[in-house]
């Protein structure tokens, strides 16, 4: 499995956390979201997030792409997995995340109400690519 970011540290506790996130084509742009991350600075980011118990990572990336962006979507295809090192400072815990990544499209905009923090951008891929800020998301928008 592919690793992006800081490598591991032997001092530190990780706690496992498993997500889902998608690459979102809207025509022939990237539905992408916004986020105002702890320290009051806006993050853009692949849709997605954290698995939760008795989920599937399919129903897990329907959940969190409505909740961050308002948007339905198609599942085409997973593309990948990578895991990354992190401080999430939201939890204030030290994670090991496991990104599993999908490949998918638009449908219809379900709804306005969206997750606190978040709002959804629609971006080119050169511009996704200057504004993305994991590493890992870059390498599957890249290729995609």
């Amino acid at each position: 499995m592919k690793l992006f970011g800081e490598r591991i540290n032997r001092k530190v506790r990780y706690h496992r956390r498993v997500g889902a996130y998608a690459i979102i084509f809207h025509k022939n742009k990237f539905l992408l979201t916004e986020q105002i991350t702890s320290e009051n600075n806006i993050e853009v980011q692949l849709p997605g997030g954290g698995w939760n118990e008795n989920e599937s990572l399919i129903h897990t990336l329907y959940r969190e792409v409505l909740e961050e962006t308002g948007w339905g979507i198609k599942v085409q295809r997973k593309e990948g997995v990578f895991q990354r090192f992190t401080f999430m400072p939201e939890y204030n815990i030290w994670a090991h995340k496991i990104c599993h990544i999908y490949r998918c499209t638009v449908t219809i905009r379900k709804t306005t109400q969206l997750e606190k923090g978040h709002s959804f951008v629609i971006m080119s891929k050169k511009k996704a690519m200057e504004k993305l800020v994991d590493n890992g998301f870059k390498y599957f928008i890249q290729n995609s």
